[in-house]
C-alpha cells in the first residue's frame, strides 16, 4: 500500500482544480518526503530516486501551465542528476527554460513569479533562462554547462524548439570528444586534489570524494559525448567495459546511492558530507544495527571498500578512454616474453598472462626493476582485477611468491611506486590474509583519520621517504638513521603488521607481533630479523606513550625505556617506526612539539647507553652542576651573585633538577628584578620543544593551578606539558609548554606581549571573569567513559596518575579543582589529545607531601568518575 502513495501524489496533482495553492503543494511534498523516509527500508533505492524525479515532473507540469507558460514558445528542460531522472530526497532541482532569441516583458513577468513560486513551495531550484544559441555559446565555454546540456530531458513546453538544440549538442562545434574527456579528467584531479588525494576521511563527501558518486558520473559523461551512449550499459556494446565491470558499478553505485539517500533523510536537507552527527542514524537506517560506534564502523567499512572498487573502475576505464580518444602514437618497449612497456604503462603481452598466480608477483618486480615504468596499462589492470577475482588461496601461499614479496622488501625502489600499485590494486589484500581483514577498517574516533590499511600504507610510504635523499630535509634525523641501516626491509615488515591485528578484539600489538613471527618463519628472513620484526610490532606504541605522557626529562623514566628498547639498533628502528606511525595517523595532528618529543627521548636513551645503564646519576652533584652551569650564563647578564643565591636558597632541590640551567638562568635573571607584588610571566623568544614555554611565578593560592589553565585555554592555547614547583617561602613556580591554534608555537613577539600581559592582570584578580568556549556539538557523538589509573613508580614521594576522558573545554581546569578539593600537589602534567579523547599524566603528591595511599587513590578516582 505504502509503494502505491508517491501515485497518489500525482493523482493528486493531476485531477486538482487548475490552481493548486502553494501550502497544498508545500503538504503535499511533506508527505511524500515522510513516505520516502517510512519505505526506505523496504523499497530499491533506485524507485525512490525516480519516484521523487516523477513527482518533482508533476509539480513543475502543473505549476508551468499554472502560469500559463503553455501558451508562449518556451520549453521547461531537466538538466544535471535531475535530467538523469535522479533525484535523491532533498537533492537541488536543475531547470534549464529554453527560449526564443528574444522574450517578451510578459513572458519574462511569468516566468519569474514562476521562478519565486518553484522557491516558495520548498524546491531547491537552479535554473537558467537561455536561447538556443546561448547554450551552445556559453556551454563551449564551461564544461560544466557542457556536461549539464548533455543530460537534458524536457518536462513540458514547447517540443519544437528542444528539437533545434539536441542536434547541435553531437557535434563538434559544441565540444570535441577529446576536448571534453581532456576537460573532464583535468576536472576530477582538482577536484581529487582537494581531497589530498585520500578517499580514507573521516567524514567523507559522498558525491566528491574520490571513489565517490562523481566518479561514476564522470565515466558516463565521457562515454554519453564519445559514444553518444545514454547508459552505461551501452559502454559493454562498445566493448569498453565488460558486463561484470558494469554490474559492479550498478552495484557500488547503488550502496552510494542508498548511503546518500539515508544522508538526506536524516539530516532534512541537501547534505552529501556524511559528518559525524549524521553517521549513527544514517547506519542504523541502512540496517547495520543500533549499536552506535560498532554499526557505525560496519557501514563505514563497506562505504571504503566500495570507494575502493570505483576508484579503480574509473582509473582504468578512463585510461581506456584514453587510448581510444587522444588516438597518439604508442612505442613499445619489450621487457620480456610476458610484458612490454606502452607510454610507461607495463602491460601483458597476452590475455593468459596471469593464469600463473606467480606472473602477478613477477610484474611487480618488474615495476620495482625498472624505473621506466609509471604504472599499470589499463589492458593489464583488467587482466589483474579478474585473476585477482580468480585467486583460490592467498598469493603466499605460493613459495616462489613469497620470495619474490621480500626480495620486493628488499629493492631499493620496492617500496615506492611498486608498494603503492600493490595497495591500490589489492594485491597486499591478496597476499596476505589478515591485510583483507583491515581493508576499511575505520574507528570511530577524531583521532585516526584514515582506515587502518590507509593509515598503515602511509606509514610505510613514510619510512620509505625517511631512504630518499630528496626528503632529507624534511626528517633529518629519520632519514640520517634510515639511509644507515642495512635492513630495511625489517622496518616496511613491520609496518606492514604494526595494525594488522585491530578489529579482532585483544591487544592489537601482542597480536600483531604473533602473526609477524608466523610470517618471518615462512618466508626468508632469518630468525634474528624475524625477533626484531615482532619486537617492533609488539612494541609499536612503547616509544609515543613515554615521550607524550612521561617526563622524559627524569632519568628513572629513561633508564625504564631503555630496558625495554635493549640496544642502539632496536632504538634506531622504533624511532623510525614510531615517527612514520604518529606521522601517518593524523597530518592534522602531528606537530613540532611531539618531534621534539621523540628526538630528545631518542637522544636521552642513547645517551644512556653510551654511558652504561648502570651509572647511576647522582642527584646532588647534578644540582651543583646545573647551578653552576647557570651562574656562568648569567655572567653576560652582570647578575649580583649573591641576590641569585638568596634568590636560589628559597627553591627547594627538585627545581634543579627539572630544568635545565638555561632555564634556570633565564627565570632567575627576571625573578631578582621582579617586583613580588604583582605575578611575573615570561615567554619564550623561541621555541622550546617545538612549543612556546610560558613560566609564571606568583604567590601560591588556592587552586591557582586551575586559575592559570583556564586563563591558558581563554587565550585558545592548547597546554602539552606542564611543571609546577613551589617554593620554600609559599611561591609557586609554573612552565607551561603550549601551541597555538593552528598547532604552533607563537612566533609573532607582539602577540607573545599580549598573552603576558592579559595574564598577569588576570592572575591579579581574586576572581577574575573567564568565559569558557562552549563544546563542539559532534562531542555528543562520542562515549568515552573516564578512565582513572595510578602507575606503578619507583618513588614513594609521588603518585603517577593517567586520566582518559572526552576531550571538552575547561576540562583540565576541573581536574586541578578535583585535587585542590583533595588536597593534593601537582608537580607536573602531562597533556596528550588523541582527537575528542584526552589522555593526561599527572605527578602529585598528598598533603604530607609523599604518595597518595591505596584510600586516597580511591577517592580521587571516585570523584574524578563521577564530576
Amino acid at each position: 500500500m505504502q509503494t502505491l502513495l508517491p501515485i497518489e501524489y500525482s493523482k493528486s496533482l493531476a485531477v486538482s482544480s487548475p490552481y493548486i495553492s502553494t501550502q497544498d503543494i508545500c503538504q503535499l511534498s511533506r508527505d511524500f518526503q515522510q513516505w520516502q523516509k517510512d519505505t526506505f527500508p523496504y523499497v530499491e533505492v533506485s524507485v525512490l530516486v525516480s519516484t521523487r524525479s516523477q513527482f518533482v515532473d508533476h509539480v513543475l507540469s502543473k505549476l508551468w501551465c499554472q502560469h500559463n507558460l503553455d501558451e508562449h514558445q518556451i520549453s521547461l528542460l531537466a538538466v544535471g542528476g535531475y535530467g538523469r531522472g535522479e533525484l535523491h530526497p532533498y537533492s537541488d532541482v536543475d531547470i534549464l527554460l529554453l527560449t526564443q532569441e528574444k522574450i517578451s516583458d510578459e513572458l519574462s513577468e511569468k516566468i519569474s513569479t514562476f521562478i519565486t513560486q518553484l522557491w516558495d513551495v520548498k524546491l531547491d531550484i537552479g535554473h537558467s533562462v537561455r536561447s538556443v544559441k546561448e547554450c551552445i555559446k556559453q556551454a563551449k565555454s564551461d564544461v560544466t554547462i557542457a556536461t549539464n546540456l548533455l543530460e537534458i530531458r524536457q518536462i513540458c513546453g514547447n517540443e519544437a524548439l528542444t528539437q533545434n538544440l539536441y542536434p547541435l549538442l553531437a557535434k563538434d562545434v559544441f565540444w570535441t570528444s577529446k576536448k571534453f574527456f581532456l576537460a573532464k579528467r583535468e576536472e576530477q584531479f582538482e577536484r581529487h586534489q582537494q581531497y589530498h588525494g585520500a578517499s580514507y576521511t573521516l567524514e567523507p563527501n559522498l558525491k566528491a570524494n574520490p571513489g565517490g558518486l562523481r566518479d561514476i558520473q564522470t565515466i558516463a559523461w565521457v562515454a554519453k559525448r564519445h559514444f553518444v551512449a545514454d547508459s552505461l550499459e551501452e559502454l559493454v556494446a562498445h566493448h569498453y567495459l565488460t558486463q561484470n565491470e558494469f554490474f559492479e558499478l550498478l552495484e557500488c553505485q547503488d550502496y552510494l546511492w542508498r548511503m546518500r539517500a539515508a544522508l538526506h533523510i536524516i539530516a532534512g536537507r541537501n547534505e552529501n558530507r556524511l559528518l559525524f552527527d549524521y553517521q549513527g542514524e544514517v547506519a542504523s537506517l541502512m540496517g547495520f544495527g543500533d549499536e552506535g560506534k560498532r554499526a557505525i564502523e560496519r557501514m563505514m567499512k563497506r562505504f571504503f571498500r566500495i570507494i575502493g572498487r570505483v576508484a579503480e573502475l574509473n582509473k582504468m576505464l578512463l585510461q581506456h578512454f584514453d587510448y581510444a580518444i587522444i588516438k597518439k602514437n604508442h612505442p613499445v618497449v619489450p621487457l620480456n616474453k610476458d610484458f612490454t612497456i606502452i607510454d610507461g604503462q607495463i602491460n601483458a603481452v597476452n590475455d593468459r598472462v596471469f593464469m600463473s598466480s606467480v606472473k602477478i608477483m613477477e610484474m611487480f618486480l618488474l615495476v620495482a626493476k625498472n624505473e621506466n615504468i609509471t604504472d599499470l596499462h589499463p589492458h593489464t589492470l583488467r587482466l589483474l582485477r579478474n585473476a585477482r577475482r580468480r585467486l583460490i588461496s592467498g598469493l603466499m601461499d605460493y613459495a616462489e611468491c613469497r620470495r619474490i614479496f621480500i626480495e620486493i622488501m628488499r629493492h631499493p625502489n620496492g617500496l615506492g611506486l611498486t608498494f603503492s600499485l600493490m595497495h591500490r590494486h589489492s594485491i597486499i589484500a591478496a597476499y596476505l590474509p589478515q591485510w583483507r581483514n583491515i581493508v576499511g577498517q575505520m574507528q570511530f574516533d577524531l583521532f585516526h583519520a584514515y582506515s587502518v590499511d590507509e593509515h598503515s600504507y602511509r606509514l610505510i610510504k613514510n619510512i620509505y621517504r625517511f631512504s630518499q635523499p630528496e626528503y632529507n630535509n624534511d626528517y633529518p634525523l629519520c632519514s640520517k638513521i634510515m639511509q644507515r641501516i642495512r635492513k630495511p626491509e625489517v622496518l616496511y615488515i613491520a609496518g606492514i603488521f604494526h595494525d594488522i591485528a585491530k578489529g579482532r578484539g585483544g591487544d592489537h600489538a601482542k597480536l600483531g607481533a604473533v602473526d609477524a613471527l608466523e610470517f618471518s618463519k615462512v618466508h626468508p628472513i632469518n630468525d634474528h630479523d624475524g625477533r626484531m620484526i615482532a619486537w617492533l610490532v609488539k612494541n609499536h606504541l612503547v616509544m609515543s606513550v613515554t615521550a607524550q605522557r612521561r617526563d622524559i626529562s627524569d632519568e628513572e623514566v629513561i633508564r625504564t625505556f631503555a630496558g625495554i628498547v635493549r640496544d642502539e639498533a632496536h632504538l634506531d628502528y622504533l624511532y623510525c617506526l614510531t615517527v612514520a606511525d604518529m606521522r601517518a595517523t593524523n597530518e592534522s595532528l602531528w606537530n613540532s612539539w611531539k618531534a621534539n618529543l621523540l628526538e630528545e627521548l631518542y637522544f636521552n636513551t642513547k645517551r644512556a647507553f653510551r654511558r652504561g645503564l648502570e651509572k647511576q646519576v647522582d642527584l646532588r652533584a647534578k644540582t651543583r652542576e646545573n647551578q653552576e652551569a647557570a651562574l656562568e650564563l648569567l655572567k653576560e647578564y652582570e647578575c649580583d651573585v649573591t641576590h641569585i643565591k638568596t634568590f636560589w636558597n628559597k627553591l627547594k632541590a627538585d627545581y634543579f633538577l627539572r630544568y635545565s640551567p638555561v632555564q634556570i638562568a633565564w627565570h632567575s635573571r627576571h625573578i631578582i628584578k621582579h617586583s613580588i607584588v604583582k605575578p611575573l610571566v615570561l615567554i619564550s623568544p623561541k621555541p622550546y620543544r617545538g612549543g612556546t614555554e610560558i613560566f609564571i611565578y606568583t604567590k601560591a593560592s588556592v587552586n591557582i593551578f586551575a586559575k592559570m589553565v583556564t586563563l591558558l585555554d581563554a587565550q585558545r592555547l592548547s597546554i602539552h606539558d606542564a611543571k609546577i614547583i613551589s617554593s620554600k617561602k609559599g611561591y609557586t613556580l609554573n612552565t607551561f609548554v603550549v601551541l597555538d591554534q593552528k598547532n604552533k608555537a607563537i612566533t609573532d613577539s607582539s602577540r607573545a606581549l599580549d598573552i603576558a600581559k592579559k595574564l598577569t592582570k588576570s592572575l591579579m584578580k581574586a576572581s577574575p571573569k573567564i568565559k569558557t568556549k562552549p563544546a563542539p556539538t559532534y562531542i555528543d557523538n562520542f562515549k568515552i567513559p573516564t578512565k582513572v589509573s595510578f602507575i606503578e613508580t619507583a618513588t614513594e614521594k609521588t603518585t603517577l596518575l593517567e586520566i582518559i576522558a572526552l576531550d571538552r573545554p575547561g576540562l583540565l581546569a576541573k581536574f586541578a579543582r578535583i585535587f585542590q578539593q583533595n588536597k593534593l600537589h601537582i608537580h607536573s602534567a602531562k597533556i596528550t589529545t588523541f582527537g575528542e579523547k584526552v589522555d593526561d599524566v599527572f605527578t602529585v603528591s598528598n598533603a604530607d607531601n609523599v604518595a597518595l595511599t591505596q584510600e586516597q587513590q580511591q577517592q580521587l578516582s571516585a570523584m574524578l568518575c563521577e564530576k
